[in-house]
């Protein structure tokens, strides 16, 4: 995700960027929320799952000690991890999800296949591609259709696969492509993805478009690498006023970053309430639109207003969703200040967060500094990319600044140094949860969600399946790994008051209630059904 805004009737997010409505400004409601800091060092795609348990509690069965609170939800809801975080290619193996309740729909994607019985030899190809796909621990039934205990030569593994190639259902084939793909049986994945490609669509099921854009990533992947990847995708760089279209489009159906947006705006409208200057270094400025909220409530603090500086840190997809350069944040703010009569000034840094240094900051003493850093961090290349490791370089420097509050926002995935077939099926399970709740919100042929997942959402999906080095830029981590990069860098978890949880509960109000929120070890997890799609968290 990128967390670009744009103008209000003239905004959107790129990437799953948003801008709020004006009249979003309440953020209060009266529910109550109960954090806990310890650390979390598990890493994989977390579950959130249905427990039949007293419905005043989520129990996080997974993380060991961990706080758990629920948030006006009927169904209990289990945070749970699989795997060590520091894995250098993510080599351990990844386990289905074991509750199997009514609405889940990301356990493993071959338990239960429609395959029928074709003999040991079939059995032993699907059982060998779960295997290495999901893990030997996968939730495969030993004695159903898709399992066996023969041994298989690769030929003969990939001839068989593609014999019943019709009778697998999506999921099964686009494991099966990754898997050949894997395996550089090049001719196998072509016709695997000839036979995938006649069952998507863009109008279909969420599994269908999902499908479509994963199988872009193949493709991508099988035929091109590296800088020329884009040049094989179907979804060309839309204008700069149609992106904007497709964005508002996603900002008003989905709530990833209204959730993004309010639960730091809450914490950092607390900190700074007795500041009389303060300094925002927003890492994700594009169109500025979350401080349009936050100076609104400033306007009304007893006492007056106080002096409100901010920096804003640009990037190339940001200016091009603007249609311009940073002025246009400044001047948009700065009408918008001298309305609430805010005193205001506005930094532009327009460069990458690769690039800021300290000189870009204006910094200045005797400003209460705050840091945002909404859904960008998973951008920055670390230590398995580049020696320069500029994800763990801007914390460090950041925390140089002594700044009173930092505030994050990322993904809850893990695809940053995952090998390629793990990190496919954690694609696979993240978005299938994604495209789910987008689902919920428009009819499946509404053309302006098509062209927002197209535009907004697809690059993404391809990004993470079919590049590899610098060339691959969304590179997520889960939280128990943002943990430990911040304590690392010198920071310590700040406690969320239920304010924050109040916020984000009176946001959901207005979407499906498949959404859910839960916090465990300091951090808000909101999800769709069982699994976690993002994580807030605040530190200091």
């Amino acid at each position: 995700m990128h967390a670009s805004q744009i103008p209000q009737s003239s905004g959107g997010v790129h990437k799953l960027y948003h801008q709020p409505q004006e009249n979003f400004e309440q953020y209060y409601s009266p529910h109550h929320v109960v954090s806990n800091n310890s650390n979390d060092t598990s890493s994989s795609g977390t579950q959130l799952s249905y427990q039949t348990q007293n419905e005043n509690f989520y129990t996080l069965d997974s993380l060991p000690d961990a706080g758990y609170v629920i948030y006006d939800s009927p169904p209990a809801l289990s945070v749970s991890s699989n795997w060590s975080p520091f894995s250098p290619q993510c080599s351990q193996s990844y386990t289905s999800d074991q509750h199997h309740s009514s609405d889940n729909t990301y356990g493993s994607p071959l338990s239960g296949c429609s395959v029928i019985n074709d003999g040991d030899e079939l059995k032993h190809v699907l059982r060998e591609m779960a295997n290495k796909l999901l893990g030997p621990e996968s939730d495969i039934d030993e004695n159903s259709s898709c399992s066996f205990n023969c041994e298989v030569s690769k030929p003969s593994k990939w001839n068989r696969v593609l014999e019943i190639a019709s009778s697998l259902d999506m999921k099964e084939l686009l494991l099966a492509c990754a898997e050949a793909i894997s395996d550089a049986e090049f001719s196998a994945a072509d016709v695997l993805m000839n036979v995938l490609e006649q069952r998507v669509s863009v109008s279909g099921e969420p599994m269908q478009r999902l499908s479509a854009y994963m199988l872009e990533g193949l493709r991508a992947r099988l035929y091109s690498s590296g800088s020329n990847i884009y040049k094989k995708l179907k979804c060309n760089e839309p204008t700069s006023s149609e992106l904007i279209s497709y964005m508002q489009v996603l900002y008003h159906i989905c709530p990833y970053y209204k959730f993004a947006y309010t639960s730091a705006n809450v914490v950092i409208e607390e900190v700074m309430r007795n500041e009389s200057r303060i300094h925002i270094i927003d890492f994700q400025i594009a169109q500025g639109s979350q401080w349009i909220f936050l100076m609104q409530n400033l306007a009304r603090r007893p006492g007056g207003p106080p002096f409100v500086h901010i920096t804003g840190v640009d990037d190339s997809q940001s200016a091009h969703a603007r249609g311009g350069g940073l002025q246009l944040v400044g001047e948009r703010l700065a009408k918008v200040a001298e309305s609430c009569g805010v005193p205001f000034e506005f930094h532009a840094a327009a460069i990458s967060g690769c690039d800021v240094h300290l000189e870009n900051l204006q910094i200045r003493h005797g400003e209460a500094l705050a840091v945002n850093f909404p859904y960008v961090l998973h951008h920055m290349p670390d230590e398995s990319v580049s020696t320069a490791n500029h994800r763990d370089r801007l914390l460090r420097l950041v925390k140089s600044l002594s700044p009173k509050i930092v505030t994050l926002v990322e993904q809850e995935s893990n695809t940053n140094t995952s090998a390629f077939l793990p990190r496919f099926h954690e694609t696979l399970d993240y978005y299938t949860a994604m495209f789910e709740s987008i689902d919920a919100a428009r009819t499946r042929d509404d053309s302006q969600r098509i062209s927002a997942e197209q535009h907004c959402v697809a690059r993404d999906v391809v990004n993470i399946i079919a590049c590899e080095g610098a060339d691959r830029v969304e590179r997520h981590e889960l939280f128990g790994k943002w943990n430990m990069r911040l304590t690392m860098a010198g920071f310590t978890p700040y406690p969320l008051s239920p304010s924050v949880g109040e916020a984000i509960n009176d946001v959901l109000k207005e979407f499906s209630p498949n959404y859910r929120l839960a916090e465990s070890k300091g951090a808000l997890y909101l999800g769709w059904k069982n699994r976690a799609l993002a994580t807030s968290s605040a530190w200091r």
